[in-house]
């Protein structure tokens, strides 16, 4: 099985990186990941100040799949996610949902033991969660913090173990790359950061000729979740909200009367993050209601 280290990273998602692996479709293949903060912080004591920030949100990769061309949509397998035995979380001045209140910048340690992170008194279950995960955009290259069409930096609690993810495809062999590793993660991810964890992913991915959503959409066990950013969470719910209405009208073909009224009985919404540089939102639609084909154009 191949495997990619975690110092083979980028910090960018783009068509013009080279390729550190090449697999094709169904073949397994292990990204290991360093932390969101780039492994800097191994002690509560170490000053949040000296921190090197060119180093945070890298994404290991990218990965070329063999097949793959603009156009296609990449399906994404999850089969399993390895985590660090310690983590860390930090809320930082100036950032995060309660970025106006004063407070100081501080990272706490966090241990991983018999599947709960230790946060002081409270043991909290691991639901391990992918929170950078995306292929090559249209256009220029985007930073590996920021969410949008092509994947990124998504902090989405349903991109997790058992998960399917697809992602539109812009140049040949997708240029797929993952990393920030979170152990535990509420949505809204308020204070900025999560568990944040090294680790190891299990990858598995298939191409879909031809076809592809203009936004990256989880499969689950029972719903399809679109994914959906940008500068205002108003505006993100706006886009979902229409991309899931036309899924609708797609699957029924019902009027978009029909299908906005049946949005409001089906289609739930949900707040993937509201820290990154844009603003995350998902739409939930059920499985019985839709098919991946209403997804796809």
């Amino acid at each position: 099985m191949k495997v990619v280290p975690k110092d083979r990273a980028v910090h960018t998602f783009s068509r013009e990186h080279k390729p550190v692996e090449h697999v094709d479709p169904g073949e397994l293949i292990i990204l290991e990941a360093e932390d969101a903060i780039g492994g800097q912080i191994r002690d509560e004591s170490e000053s949040l100040g000296e921190l090197d920030w060119s180093k945070v949100d890298q994404a290991t990769g990218p990965v070329y799949i063999r097949g793959a061309e603009g156009g296609d949509t990449l399906v994404v397998n999850i089969l399993d996610i390895e985590l660090a035995d310690r983590g860390v979380i930090l809320v930082i001045r100036k950032a995060g949902a309660l970025a106006h209140k004063e407070f100081k910048s501080k990272a706490k340690m966090v241990d991983i033991s018999h599947g709960f992170a230790i946060f002081k008194d409270a043991r909290l279950k691991l639901q391990p969660v992918v929170g950078t995960i995306g292929v090559a955009p249209y256009g220029d290259p985007v930073e590996s913090a920021v969410p949008y069409k092509h994947g990124g930096n998504l902090d989405c609690a349903e991109i997790t173990k058992g998960a399917r993810l697809y992602l539109p495809v812009a140049t040949s062999g997708a240029l797929f790359a993952a990393g920030d590793l979170h152990a535990v993660q509420e949505d809204g991810e308020l204070c900025v950061a999560s568990v944040e964890m090294a680790g190891r992913i299990l990858f598995k991915f298939d191409v879909i000729k031809g076809r592809q959503a203009e936004w990256p959409i989880v499969d689950t066990r029972d719903h399809f979740s679109i994914l959906t950013a940008d500068e205002s969470l108003d505006s993100a719910v706006k886009i979902a909200a229409e991309k899931a209405v036309e899924a609708i009208i797609k699957a029924k073909g019902w009027s978009f009367e029909e299908a906005y009224m049946f949005s409001s009985l089906v289609v739930g919404v949900a707040i993937n993050q509201v820290v990154d540089p844009k603003k995350g939102i998902r739409a939930t639609i059920p499985k019985e209601i839709v098919k991946v084909d209403d997804l796809l154009a």
